[in-house]
């Protein structure tokens, strides 16, 4: 009688462990191929400029609830979340592919107004909807999205140009998208216990609409193009920033050294954050879903940021064997863990 073959569970080696494990054997062939796997967008050269792709999937139940979720901002999203990726590589998103799974609970009616915000996107954003595939699914809801763009070659940024020295930045404002998420879990609580009660999210529109209608930073890239900043290196914050610091100064092999009073939190999450009884640094740094950019530039270059809106000089780059750091506004210093959201987990 044989032995069982061995078997490790996926959610040990968690979503980036598990894309490693996979591909860590696959080498690129072709010469066109500037960059595969390990990045917010392949990049495939073409001619002067770089083509870039990245795909990206919506699971019902994993990544969003019907039950809050309206499809109109489903469909906006789906777009935002994707495109956000070629926006990281410093390029311009062209076209998107969409694809659907659809159970026999979706109706002719839910698709019309799911992609009533796929249009309002592609009009935002300036992309055109090209194609995509449709088939059956058993369980639910399931989207699949494929953004195509383009960049001149010179100017594509990647995670792994951060070097010593360099001063880390930061857009926007971090851990609404995850309270807001937070709101509309405990709100749903509510309703399923006592549908009499309605939910209530008086004054909460900010972090409700990071979590539901994210945009992309578009205005950023626009802001390095007229400043004729080019980052060395740079990435969309979808799983939280130090999550995604781990990534640049993995891909860099440098370390980092992050200021916590560099951070940018909205008023409302820190009221929010209350409510909830949570640390709102700890909301920002481990969130995720907020899609802001996270990048360095050169310190030559400082002159050029210092004036943007809406950009925070957060940091600095350091020697890898300095570790990746977060300095408190206490005035203490940690190691700064990538405790992002992880989308493989276990069923209880």
């Amino acid at each position: 009688m044989s032995d069982k073959p061995e078997r490790t569970e996926i959610n040990t080696l968690g979503e980036f462990g598990l894309i490693d494990h996979l591909t860590n054997p696959i080498k690129s062939i072709n010469k066109s191929t500037l960059v595969g796997i390990g990045d917010d967008a392949a990049a495939i050269e073409n001619g002067d400029f770089v083509t870039l792709i990245s795909t990206d999937m919506l699971v019902e139940g994993i990544h969003f609830d019907l039950m809050y979720s309206p499809l109109k901002h489903l469909g906006y999203k789906a777009v935002t979340t994707n495109i956000s990726d070629i926006y990281a590589m410093n390029g311009i998103p062209k076209q998107i592919t969409f694809s659907m799974a659809l159970s026999n609970k979706v109706s002719v009616e839910a698709l019309e107004e799911l992609y009533e915000g796929i249009r309002a996107a592609c009009k935002r954003y300036n992309v055109d909807l090209i194609g995509g595939d449709t088939t059956s699914s058993l369980t639910g809801l399931v989207l699949s999205v494929t953004a195509i763009g383009q960049g001149e070659k010179e100017k594509i940024v990647y995670r792994s140009g951060a070097k010593v020295g360099d001063l880390i930045c930061c857009t926007g404002d971090f851990g609404a998208a995850y309270l807001g998420l937070q709101l509309l879990e405990r709100e749903k609580q509510i309703y399923l216990s006592n549908p009499k009660i309605q939910p209530n999210f008086e004054g909460q529109n900010y972090s409700v609409g990071r979590q539901l209608k994210p945009e992309a930073r578009k205005d950023i890239i626009e802001a390095f193009q007229q400043n004729k900043l080019v980052p060395t290196s740079m990435i969309d914050v979808s799983d939280g920033i130090s999550s995604e610091l781990h990534h640049i100064c993995k891909s860099s092999n440098v370390g980092a050294f992050l200021e916590e009073s560099g951070v940018p939190i909205h008023p409302d999450v820190e009221m929010l954050s209350i409510q909830f009884n949570m640390d709102p640094i700890t909301c920002a740094l481990s969130g995720g879903e907020d899609y802001e950019l996270l990048f360095t530039i050169d310190p030559n270059d400082i002159e050029k940021v210092k004036y943007l809106p809406d950009i925070y000089i957060s940091g600095e780059i350091v020697d890898a064997s300095e570790g990746i750091k977060l300095h408190t506004k206490g005035g203490n210093i940690h190691d700064l863990t990538a405790q992002g959201w992880t989308h493989l987990k276990n069923k209880d």
